[in-house]
């Protein structure tokens, strides 16, 4: 047992020395090792702290249950669990697990701080769920129109259509880190509100066999990477649409100047912009990774809560040319048998619930394993490359994209070739150091061709600047 325990031990250390690089994923698996080798709580709250980092709530929170059933009395597994109920925006829990760390340790100071920063965030959540209640519909209370747009403004003017001279000197400004007025913000949210809630959960794309088609994943406030795409494969236009996959919000700083690019490409022609939903497009991970805040910074909570109503009438899905199928999580259907009809036919005007087929369209991720298993995010499901193909095969359909998940390349090819991850934010968050990527289909044939890239420099303005200090302690 001794020698077992010292095994343990020198495993445990590696994987210690990985979470100094940030290596969380390879800290996991030298946890995992140790835990192999012998079960101690101390290893479960290291290796729950690792899952947190990778935003792996529910391996988190499972972890920091095993170290409480060896040791009930462990103050960083009470700690560990009520930060992963954090991540999963389940701010009473946390509470009620902060609360019994701090019967534990009753001087810890940073308990303590977590104990009063959690009733402050949750007192915040309770009061923007209730403006969001009364205000389900505020696109149908604005009046943008009483707005007065000084003289002194020497940025383009807006009328009542959005012209290619509005979107591109809006773009301008934003890279010189301006922002529109305050008119112009209400109006493309109202006009995109108005235009995005009379499309499909799930609308269908023709591309023409002489055509083109460009599919992007998660920009995550990363502007200037955005920038980038359009400089390698041209800007938006009739001749030249792009789909973008969701999760165009939060970590990164500059969401607000990412959101409104792609809305106002979308008003000024909606054949040369196409967007879809992701699991950021919610109000509550909007609260957690900075987008709420940044957007009640730059402009203002009436801002916002359009935001939310045009998050809601995003479409879930799209197929290209009867054979692709774009979304942004995956398929991890608790029920076989989902159709294009079932999703169609989703009623999305809402935020997003925590089970049901449009959570696992916007949660749910591949596993390399055949069947269903459980997410360790904890939300949805992970799905093997059996269900890739019997999905795609009953549906009559080739291939499947999405989004969602890191990938170092940019992008990975899964389930013999039927199932692709595109992810367009390079250096994600600053750190990560990977490539972001983007496909295009050309109509006469719809083979994926792939486009890497490098990230672009931006200001000085890190990702997560707008979190704030409960939620940045995720990261």
């Amino acid at each position: 047992m001794a020698e077992q325990k010292k095994q343990a031990e020198e495993l445990k250390n590696k994987g210690n020395e990985f979470f100094k690089l940030k290596k969380y994923e390879e800290s996991v698996e030298y946890y995992t090792k140790a835990l192999e080798i012998y079960e101690d709580a101390v290893y479960y709250c290291n290796r729950a702290l690792a899952h947190t980092h990778l935003e792996n709530y529910g391996a988190a929170l499972d972890d920091a249950a095993k170290a409480l059933t060896i040791d009930p009395n462990n103050t960083k597994a009470y700690y560990r669990r009520g930060m992963a109920h954090i991540g999963l925006s389940k701010l009473e829990d946390a509470l009620k697990d902060f609360n019994e760390a701090l019967k534990l340790a009753p001087s810890d100071k940073l308990i303590k701080e977590r104990v009063t920063q959690c009733k402050k965030e949750l007192k915040h959540q309770k009061f923007m769920e209730a403006i969001g209640t009364s205000h389900a519909h505020i696109s149908e209370e604005i009046n943008y129109k009483v707005i007065n747009v000084e003289d002194s403004y020497d940025g383009v003017r807006l009328g009542d259509t959005i012209t290619l001279e509005f979107v591109e000197d809006m773009v301008n400004r934003f890279k010189a880190q301006q922002k529109i007025h305050i008119k112009y913000a209400l109006e493309i949210l109202v006009m995109a509100t108005n235009l995005l809630k009379t499309e499909k959960s799930l609308f269908r794309v023709h591309v023409p066999e002489d055509k083109h088609i460009t599919v992007c994943g998660d920009t995550h406030g990363q502007f200037y990477d955005l920038l980038r795409i359009f400089e390698l494969n041209g800007k938006p236009s009739r001749s030249n649409p792009y789909l973008f996959n969701g999760d165009f919000v939060d970590r990164g700083s500059f969401s607000c100047e990412v959101i409104f690019t792609l809305l106002a490409y979308k008003l000024y022609d909606p054949e040369c912009m196409y967007l879809t939903r992701g699991n950021h497009e919610s109000r509550h991970l909007n609260q957690i990774y900075g987008f709420e805040a940044e957007t009640v910074k730059k402009y203002n909570s009436e801002v916002y809560e359009l935001f939310q109503e045009v998050f809601n009438y995003l479409p879930l899905a799209c197929v290209i040319n009867e054979k692709v199928l774009v979304l942004h999580g995956g398929i991890g259907f608790k029920d076989s048998g989902v159709t294009l009809q079932d999703i169609e036919n989703i009623d999305r005007m809402k935020d997003i619930p925590e089970d049901g087929l449009m959570c696992d369209i916007l949660w749910s991720d591949p596993q390399k394993l055949n069947g269903l298993g459980v997410n360790k995010r904890g939300v949805s499901r992970v799905f093997g490359p059996d269900v890739t193909k019997k999905f795609l095969d009953d549906n009559g359909l080739e291939l499947l994209i999405r989004s969602h998940e890191v990938k170092m390349a940019g992008y990975e090819v899964e389930a013999n070739g039927r199932l692709i991850t595109i992810f367009s934010a390079p250096n994600y968050c600053d750190s990560v150091g990977n490539k972001g990527a983007f496909i295009r289909f050309n109509g006469s044939d719809m083979k994926p061709q792939f486009t890497q890239f490098t990230h672009a420099p931006h200001p000085p303005l890190g990702p997560m600047h707008y979190v704030s200090s409960l939620y940045g302690q995720l990261m």
